[in-house]
């Protein structure tokens, strides 16, 4: 059953919405910047009614090792410190570009190549974009 009422608050946005100080926002960022993730952003969806989440978190890594070390990091940790685990995950196994679902932040941790191919900040432009440290 907790998996329909997930399914129910994502439809309706009647979760809560976060920022970029809430914890979950905050370890996810550490996460991937204790694994040495590179070219660190986060897109502002939260005006875009047509976004499917309040933040993308996007980093780039340069191999399959470190896409599969971020995303396990970030898992782990999320786990960890929020007691959260991902609504849903993909790419693990080509490790190219492993999509991190949490409802209200989804994390793109990208190898370089696949990042510019699929220009995720280009495609929601509207968003506002903040840099963070690696």
């Amino acid at each position: 059953m907790e998996q329909l009422s997930i399914l129910s608050t994502r439809d309706n946005k009647s979760v809560a919405r976060i920022t970029r100080n809430s914890k979950i926002f905050k370890t996810i960022l550490q996460a991937i910047q204790e694994k040495k993730g590179e070219n660190i952003v986060s897109l502002d969806l939260r005006k875009i009614h047509e976004a499917v989440s309040d933040f993308f978190i996007i980093v780039s890594v340069s191999s399959t090792t470190q896409v599969k070390a971020i995303s396990d990091n970030v898992e782990e940790q999320m786990r960890k410190i929020c007691g959260e685990s991902p609504y849903k995950h993909e790419g693990h196994q080509a490790a190219q570009w492993v999509l991190i679902d949490y409802v209200n932040v989804v994390v793109h941790v990208m190898q370089e190549e696949t990042r510019k191919f699929y220009r995720l900040e280009e495609l929601w432009s509207d968003a506002p974009l903040m840099e963070h440290k690696g």
